[in-house]
């Protein structure tokens, strides 16, 4: 692409962002001078939620997470000082610090807040069904992640992810995800997107709701992972670990682990003896997962399956099985 191409293309991507930031300020009433019609600006209804949502606030920390110059966060401070809605308290280890908090009429202020805030998201997405609200929960945390939104945005009480069942779509994105990650990343063919599609397909249609879990790993509303126990098709007693993935923007979160750990437990509960996986030597990161786990590696393979030439391992757990009655 020549320079001249690519500076079009560019700019054709900063107006289409501008235009979305223009049409979204509008939507979400950032452009009212009264937030939500209350008493207060959208900034002093930022504040009232920092506040609520940290044990003695601080200045410098709403600074962080504002991103507002100092003079004005005073100026805000004291405004919701003199309407009796926050106070202020010297730090006991800090004479130089102060701590904010809010008062009884600051927290039924922001519990107002709050809750007509939660009661305006939701009549924006009421005309929605379920799979079109989850496509715009992922297209946000898909912006937030690309564009470098900042964890420190979150309550410091927010997870970092959940594990849940799958709901209506889950196993489709599992496929499809392990599909665009592994040629991505490794350049892996269609054949191991037919692999993944069997494994899915087998699960659906002969699950056994005792023996059998899916987990899928979601972070703020966006699927980041996934995990399968299936029975061994040809050996009693043995699950089968199957379909690890986790999303790049959620690695270094403990995902991995965190999956893995929960089908080892699943799988002792429900009486297996061992825990099995299939892997190959390229996929580092879960290979240590693996090992972490205690799985031992107990043979090898050299196949070309998916395209590259790879080696194929089998890895194994003994359980120490809970006795049943």
């Amino acid at each position: 692409m020549s320079a001249r191409s690519s500076k079009r293309s560019v700019d054709g991507h900063v107006a289409t962002v501008r235009r979305f930031n223009r049409d979204y300020t509008r939507l979400v009433g950032v452009l009212d001078e009264r937030h939500l019609q209350s008493a207060f600006s959208l900034t002093e209804g930022r504040l009232l939620f920092e506040i609520a949502h940290h044990d003695a606030a601080t200045a410098s920390l709403l600074i962080a997470k504002l991103g507002l110059d100092a003079g004005y966060l005073s100026r805000l401070i004291g405004r919701l000082e003199r309407r009796r809605l926050v106070r202020r308290t010297r730090s006991s280890t800090d004479g130089r610090e102060w701590h904010l908090s809010l008062t009884p009429s600051g927290r039924a202020a922001f519990r107002s807040l709050d809750e007509q805030a939660s009661d305006e998201v939701a009549k924006l997405l009421a005309p929605l069904d379920d799979a079109a609200r989850r496509r715009v929960v992922e297209s946000m945390g898909t912006i937030a992640t690309l564009l470098g939104a900042s964890d420190k945005s979150a309550s410091e009480e927010e997870p970092a992810f959940v594990l849940r069942p799958p709901r209506a779509g889950d196993l489709g994105w599992v496929v499809q995800r392990h599909g665009e990650l592994y040629e991505r990343e490794y350049g892996w063919n269609e054949r191991f997107i037919a692999l993944v599609a069997r494994v899915v397909a087998n699960y659906i249609e002969g699950r056994d709701e005792a023996r059998e879990r899916c987990w899928i790993a979601e972070r703020r509303g966006t699927n980041v992972g996934s995990v399968f126990v299936m029975k061994h098709p040809e050996r009693p007693g043995v699950a089968k670990l199957r379909l690890l993935l986790v999303e790049p923007s959620a690695r270094g979160l403990g995902v991995g682990r965190r999956l893995v750990d929960e089908c080892t437990r699943f799988a002792r509960d429900a009486g297996y003896h061992t825990i099995s996986l299939w892997t190959n030597s390229v996929l580092e990161s879960a290979r240590r997962i693996y090992a972490a786990a205690g799985y031992r590696l107990v043979r090898e393979e050299v196949h070309d399956t998916f395209g590259p030439t790879l080696t194929a391992e089998t890895w194994e757990l003994a359980l120490a099985t809970h006795p049943t009655s």
